[in-house]
C-alpha cells in the first residue's frame, strides 16, 4: 500500500491519477491535490440512503477523515480535549482514542481540531490548534510528541491556527505564518517523521501588515525535473523552498495590490502537471509555472483570475480548473491559460467551506447546511445530483476504494460500498 502512495506522489507532475482503488492519506488526497483516480463512487444519498454505516461525533471540525486501508484517522474535539480516534472501515467501530491536547476551545467556526492528520500507512502523525504535534503507530502506541508553541512562541492569528502537516517521503512540513496577534516571525519546519526532531526552521518575512500576515494555508508539493519544493502561501506572497534546506528559491507577489490589512488568506496552494495555483482573499487567484527563482511575479505568471474563492480551496485535473466561492458560485477555467469555460454558475445558495473533491468525471462540492453538489467535470455546466445530510459541515470529502466519506457535525458517515484493493 505504501508503493502504491509513493508511485503516485512520484507521478504527480504531468501523470493522471492512479485508475484504482486508494487510499486518502492527508487533507488533499493520494496527489495533494484533492483529486482521485477511483471510478463509481456514489453520485446519490441522503441520512438513510446509500449509507453504509454513521458515526456520532462529539464536535464539529474543519478537519478531515484520513484513510489507509481498513483504518481511519480523526482529530477530535471533545469538550475540553482534543483527541486523535482511529476507526475500523468496515463498520465504523472506534478502535482507540488517544488524548492529544488539552485546552480546546472555540473561535468563530474553528476549535482546536481543525488540521488533518496525515499517514504513510505505517504511523499516523497529527497537529492539534493549540500546536502539540504526536506520532502513532496504527496500534496506537506514542511514537514521539512535540509542543511547537513551547518550542519556538506562541501562534499568533486572529482566528486560531488550522494548517495542516504536509508528509513527504521522510518528513513532516509545517508552516506557521502569523502575525494579527504577535511580532514573533512566521516560520516553516521540517520535522524527521521517525524522531520527531527539528531538522530545520527557517523564517518566511513579508511585508503584509496587521491580519494579513495570517494564513489557514497548508503547504503544497511541487515536484520537478528530480527537484522536491514546498510551496507555503500567505503573508500577501508565495514561496517555494529547497525540501532539503529550507532555502527560499522564489516568491511571486502581487495578491493583495490595494495592501488591504485584512487579507488574510484560508484557501490552500493547488499544484498540478508543473503549475503551482495559488489562491488569496478572493482577488487575485494566481497561476505560475515551476522553475522560477528569486522574484517570479512577472517571469513566472501564466494567468490571474479575478474571481477566486475565499475559503474553499480549488481542485483542477489540468485541463480543467474549477473554482467555488463561498457563496456557492462556480467557475471553469482552462488550467493552461485561464481562459473562463463556463462561469458565474450558482449552485444551490449557502455558505461553502468544505474543498471540492475532483473523482469520477465528477466534482463533489460540500456547503455547510450538509448539502452536496455533483457536477459533472468538464466543459459543460451540469449539476447531477444534490445530497443532503441536513447536519453542518466544514470537513472536505473524502474518497477511498469506491466510498465517499463526509464528516458532519453530529456524524461521520461512510456512503457507498466499499471496492477494496484485490
Amino acid at each position: 500500500m505504501r508503493c502504491i502512495l509513493l508511485v503516485s506522489l512520484l507521478a504527480l507532475p504531468g501523470s493522471p491519477p492512479l485508475a484504482q482503488a486508494e487510499n486518502w492519506p492527508q487533507w488533499r488526497g493520494p496527489n495533494l491535490d484533492g483529486v482521485s483516480g477511483e471510478k463509481n463512487l456514489p453520485l446519490r444519498w441522503n441520512r438513510t440512503e446509500s449509507i453504509a454505516w454513521k458515526l456520532s461525533l462529539p464536535a464539529w471540525s474543519g478537519s478531515t477523515p484520513i484513510i489507509w486501508g481498513g483504518r481511519i484517522f480523526l482529530n477530535v474535539a471533545d469538550k475540553d480535549r482534543v483527541n486523535l480516534w482511529c476507526l475500523d472501515r468496515k463498520e465504523g467501530a472506534v478502535l482507540w482514542k488517544k488524548h492529544l491536547a488539552d485546552g480546546n476551545f472555540k473561535i468563530n467556526k474553528q476549535n482546536m481540531s481543525s488540521p488533518s492528520p496525515v499517514t504513510d500507512g505505517t504511523a499516523v502523525y497529527v497537529m492539534t490548534g493549540n500546536g502539540i504535534l504526536k506520532a502513532f503507530n496504527f496500534s496506537g502506541s506514542e511514537l514521539w510528541a512535540r509542543d511547537i508553541q513551547k518550542d519556538y512562541g506562541q501562534f499568533g492569528l486572529n482566528w486560531g491556527y488550522a494548517s495542516s502537516p504536509l508528509l513527504f517521503e521522510d518528513a513532516l512540513y509545517i508552516q506557521v505564518l502569523h502575525g494579527m496577534k504577535t511580532r514573533e516571525p512566521s516560520y516553516l519546519l521540517r520535522v524527521d517523521k521517525r524522531s520527531g526532531r527539528t531538522v530545520w526552521r527557517v523564517e518566511r518575512p513579508t511585508e503584509a501588515v496587521h491580519e494579513s500576515p495570517d494564513a489557514y494555508t497548508t503547504p503544497a508539493l511541487l515536484l520537478y525535473d528530480g527537484k522536491v519544493e514546498i510551496v507555503v502561501s500567505g503573508g500577501d506572497c508565495v514561496t517555494g523552498h529547497d525540501a532539503a534546506t529550507g532555502r527560499e528559491l522564489w516568491r511571486g507577489n502581487g495578491f493583495n495590490p490595494q495592501k488591504d490589512p485584512a487579507y488574510r488568506v484560508i484557501a490552500s496552494p493547488v499544484v498540478h502537471d508543473g503549475v503551482v495555483y495559488t489562491p488569496t482573499r478572493v482577488r487575485p487567484l494566481q497561476a505560475f509555472r515551476a522553475g522560477g527563482r528569486g522574484d517570479i511575479t512577472e517571469s513566472h505568471r501564466l494567468w490571474a483570475f479575478q474571481n477566486g474563492p475565499d475559503v474553499p480551496t480549488p481542485v483542477t485535473d489540468g485541463t480543467y480548473f474549477y473554482v467555488v466561492n463561498d457563496r456557492g458560485i462556480v467557475w471553469c477555467l482552462d488550467a493552461k491559460t485561464g481562459k473562463e469555460i463556463w462561469g458565474s454558475q450558482r449552485i444551490k445558495h449557502g455558505i461553502y467551506s468544505a474543498s471540492p473533491v475532483l473523482a469520477d468525471s465528477r466534482i463533489y462540492v460540500t456547503n455547510e447546511d450538509g448539502l452536496t453538489t455533483v457536477l459533472r467535470a468538464g466543459p459543460k455546466f451540469e449539476v447531477l445530483a444534490e445530497n443532503d445530510l441536513e447536519d453542518y459541515c466544514l470537513s472536505s470529502p473524502s474518497i477511498s476504494e469506491g466510498q465517499i466519506f463526509i464528516r458532519t457535525a453530529q456524524y461521520l458517515y461512510s456512503i457507498g460500498k466499499r471496492q477494496p484493493v484485490e
